[in-house]
């Protein structure tokens, strides 16, 4: 089965933008099955004057639909996604934030490199050097912010310990306690 170019155009895609719009819409609502939309879609480029050949067929329609719906689909779960993370960030230390968003970002790095490579192999252009520059310095971002973040969780954590430790001290003398009978209890 041979794959559509990858920077050629569907039909729907050539079409004017308002109809497009239109075809978005109809899709978006749920209310009409695909062959009262595409009935629509086909009235639209008739009153548009557009040629008889700018008429999308069944197949085109239904590829169309399927991309806009995992596309759609990609959005909610992305959206499901934020509001799960957003209840949790009020929770979470920085800390843990900061890690999250990153492992975030290193995996959408590491998809983008992926798919940039699958396009190279699958016979497209090969990567342009400022694509690999600008993912590099990604990278490069990603893993300073976690070295960053590590050092600042040892300082924190640092802290704390000394805190801890004249609070104990403190309690002890208060109690009358030297720290050698402290310590060996």
């Amino acid at each position: 089965m041979l794959k559509r170019a990858k920077n050629r155009k569907s039909k729907v895609e050539l079409l004017p933008e308002e109809i497009r719009a239109s075809i978005g819409a109809l899709i978006r609502s749920g209310d009409m099955t695909q062959k009262d939309i595409l009935a629509a879609i086909n009235e639209m480029i008739d009153e548009a004057g557009l040629p008889e050949d700018a008429k999308i067929s069944r197949t085109s329609f239904n590829r169309y639909a399927q991309r806009m719906e995992k596309n759609g689909e990609r959005i909610r779960d992305a959206r499901a996604m934020a509001e799960v993370w957003v209840t949790k960030f009020g929770e979470a230390p920085v800390s843990e934030v900061g890690k999250l968003l990153q492992e975030f970002i290193r995996t959408m790095a590491f998809e983008t490199s992926m798919s940039m490579m699958d396009e190279a192999s699958d016979g497209g252009k090969p990567i342009p050097p400022k694509a690999l520059g600008q993912l590099a310095l990604v990278v490069q971002r990603i893993e300073s912010a976690a070295m960053m973040s590590t050092k600042v969780e040892k300082e924190i954590r640092k802290a704390f310990a000394e805190q801890a430790a004249s609070e104990v001290e403190a309690v002890v003398k208060k109690a009358g306690i030297s720290a050698d009978t402290a310590a060996d209890d």
